[in-house]
């Protein structure tokens, strides 16, 4: 088997990030993946595609800031969390 390149991995994982299951989350990571994949290095991206093997409701209850995230996830939902817009 091949090894996967650099533009197949990122075409593969914005796939997943609009595909979640929640309308919610489908735009919150497709918005990061679309303006901060292309920019991350291989352990970021490595931290982020573990990021999706989480639920939805996790996720969103992490990144909305209802609950801490474990540890091993905190620096990637910051970084998501941070582009959000914020609300008035």
């Amino acid at each position: 088997m091949s090894e996967e390149t650099r533009e197949v991995r990122l075409k593969r994982l914005k796939m997943r990030s609009s595909r979640r299951g929640t309308k919610e989350m489908d735009l919150i990571l497709m918005r990061f993946a679309e303006t901060r994949l292309p920019d991350l290095g291989a352990e970021e991206l490595d931290r982020y595609e573990a990021l999706l093997e989480e639920s939805d409701t996790e996720l969103y209850t992490w990144i909305s800031g209802q609950i801490a995230p474990p540890e091993a996830h905190a620096p990637m939902v910051e970084r998501i969390a941070s582009e959000m817009p914020q609300r008035s």
